[in-house]
C-alpha cells in the first residue's frame, strides 16, 4: 500500500516506506452485538482515524458509513474485500491530496458485526522527527496548508480529549 499510495502522490514507489510513516501496526478487532433498538444507538460515534492508513475487514452484517456531503452513506459489506481508510496523518503529509474520511458504525438489528481494523502509524524513529506537508508536493501554486510539528503534539491532542475528539486538522492548519 506504501508504494501505490507513494506513486499516486506522483513520488517514486519507496518514498513513503524510507520515511517509516506507516512502519507501526495495531490491530482491533471489533465485536457489535445484535441491537434491538438500533435508532436508539450507535456502534461507534463519527471519527476520522488519527493513523496515516487503516485496512479494515468487515463481515457481512454492514453497519459502516462515510460522510460524504453532510450526509451518512452506507459502506455495503463486499466479502473478501479490504476497506482502506486515509488517516487524518496522511491528509496532512500529503497537503490535502489525500482526504481523511470521516466514519461511523451504526448499530443494526441484526449481528453480531464483527470488523477487523490495522492502523499504521509511524515508526518510533520517525514519530520523533517533525510531521509536516512532504516537500516535493509543494510549490509557489501549492503552498504547505499544515504546520511542522511533532509526533508528541498531535497524540496529546487526542489524549487529552479522550472519546469526544473531533479531528486534529484544523489544528494543525497555517491560519
Amino acid at each position: 500500500m506504501a508504494e501505490l499510495l507513494s506513486e499516486s502522490l506522483g513520488l517514486p514507489s519507496d518514498y513513503l516506506s524510507n520515511i517509516e510513516c506507516m512502519k507501526s501496526e495495531a490491530l482491533a478487532c471489533l465485536y457489535y452485538p445484535k441491537c434491538p433498538e438500533p435508532a436508539k444507538t450507535l456502534g461507534t460515534p463519527k471519527h476520522s482515524d488519527t493513523t496515516f492508513l487503516t485496512l479494515l475487514m468487515q463481515d457481512s452484517t454492514g453497519g459502516l458509513q462515510v460522510l460524504h456531503d453532510d450526509h451518512w452513506i452506507d459502506v455495503p459489506p463486499v466479502h473478501g474485500a479490504l476497506i482502506a481508510n486515509i488517516g487524518d496523518l496522511m491528509q496532512i503529509i500529503s497537503n490535502d491530496k489525500f482526504i481523511s474520511v470521516e466514519h461511523r458504525v451504526v448499530a443494526q438489528p441484526v449481528g453480531p458485526r464483527i470488523s477487523v481494523a490495522c492502523f499504521f502509524s509511524p515508526s518510533v524513529r520517525a514519530a520523533a522527527k517533525p510531521f509536516a506537508p512532504i516537500k516535493e508536493l509543494l510549490s509557489d501554486e501549492n503552498p504547505a496548508i499544515y504546520r511542522e510539528f511533532m509526533f508528541r503534539e498531535y497524540y496529546e491532542h487526542y489524549k487529552t480529549k479522550g472519546d469526544h475528539v473531533g479531528s486534529a486538522l484544523l489544528r494543525f492548519k497555517i491560519r
